[in-house]
């Protein structure tokens, strides 16, 4: 079952159908002529949406001074990013401790089993709101495929998992930490926990072992971002350049833009043949793993210092507008059934729908109005 590092990463990343989009050297990122043309076609129609708000008007940017931008970036990485990592690991470590203590006799089941369920998805939650960062240590090292590998459009978790137990069953957290990120993090824990009545000595030492790995990675990503959230976030260059209020807003665009595709989308077959599964299917909690990314994006676009910013010309309706959209999903998300995959098609549609609304509003609003622009890696089609 073990799988050396960089094959496994190969692999993982092939498998989930994810695309990694690197910041390069511009001589070393250059793409065919006819990608070339297709990217500035693309490009100038996505500004010429942008230069528009939903009313027809255009859109003015606010003038932010390298103070202010600097100051904002610098509660981004102190009060929002690395709390969110921090909160993340926390509810991992309580996952461990709660393992340790019902797992001294196993098989474990009924209202323990229960117990370790609940923190789960406390966990899952958690995760769902780091991955707003989408940058950083977390993806440039690839460790989120280690903490949550998805899409698993082949099934590779329910198998993987099984089998490593079968064959390890007192497996470490050390040794699990060499393994392939298809048995590790929140779906390997979830594929643990959910697809059993009860737990014996050898899946106790598998979800022991896997929360202590995965408390560890988020550890590390946090201290990383800890040690270098002025060059990560670029805090020091915003007299230069907006480079990080440009990855920070393009990466929230990237988490609608995922959830959309991925998570809606393509699990419920909205637009085209479905493909692979919701999130947390296993556990059938796909209502809140969504609301909780939805909990995020509503945290980061309502904080009182971005409204600060959008305000500063006297102009609010752009702050408006998103939190009326992202209450308009999460009011609908709140009547969905806890298994989206249970509702109605048009209820489905209507999320979808929310959803791209959201995303219009961070593209052709947001973005304009701070001034900034839409980053080549926005995959949404809308």
């Amino acid at each position: 079952m073990k799988i050396n590092h960089a094959l496994a990463m190969a692999l993982s990343a092939l498998s989930a159908g994810l695309l990694i989009s690197c910041v390069k050297p511009a001589d070393d990122n250059k793409a065919p002529e006819a990608d070339s043309q297709k990217v500035a076609q693309d490009n100038a129609a996505s500004t010429s949406a942008a230069e528009k708000d939903s009313s027809g008007d255009k859109i003015t940017a606010v003038d932010i001074s390298a103070e202010t931008e600097k100051t904002y970036l610098t509660h981004v990485a102190n009060d929002i990013v690395i709390p969110a990592y921090a909160d993340a690991a926390k509810q991992s470590d309580l996952l461990h401790d709660l393992a340790q203590k019902y797992c001294q006799q196993a098989p474990v089941s009924g209202d323990e089993l229960q117990a370790l369920r609940d923190q789960w998805l406390v966990l899952a939650q958690a995760w769902a709101g780091a991955e707003m960062i989408n940058f950083g240590p977390a993806t440039a090292s690839m460790s989120n495929l280690y903490i949550n590998y998805y899409p698993d459009e082949r099934g590779l978790v329910h198998s993987g998992v099984a089998d490593l137990i079968a064959a390890n069953p007192k497996l470490t957290a050390e040794q699990l930490a060499n393994e392939s990120a298809i048995v590790q993090g929140v779906p390997g824990l979830e594929e643990a926990l959910y697809a059993n009545d009860s737990l014996d000595a050898a899946q106790c030492a598998y979800v022991m072992s896997a929360s202590s790995a995965l408390s560890a990675r988020l550890k590390d990503i946090e201290k990383n971002w800890q040690q270098n959230a002025t060059n990560l976030l670029a805090i020091d260059k915003t007299a230069d350049s907006d480079q990080g209020l440009n990855q920070w807003f393009n990466s929230l665009l990237s988490l609608v833009e995922t959830m959309k595709s991925n998570a809606i989308d393509q699990p419920l077959g909205l637009t085209g043949k479905a493909k692979g599964h919701l999130p947390a299917a296993t556990a059938e909690q796909s209502r809140a793993i969504i609301n909780a990314k939805l909990a995020t994006l509503n945290e980061v676009m309502t904080d009182p210092v971005l409204t600060a910013i959008l305000g500063s010309n006297n102009e609010n309706e752009v702050a408006d507008n998103l939190s009326t959209a992202l209450a308009d999903a999460t009011t609908l998300l709140a009547q969905m059934p806890e298994d989206l995959g249970t509702a109605d098609k048009a209820t489905q549609q209507e999320l979808f729908d929310h959803l791209t609304t959201i995303t219009r509003i961070i593209k052709r609003q947001l973005i304009p109005t701070l001034g900034i622009r839409v980053g080549f890696n926005s995959t949404d089609g809308d």
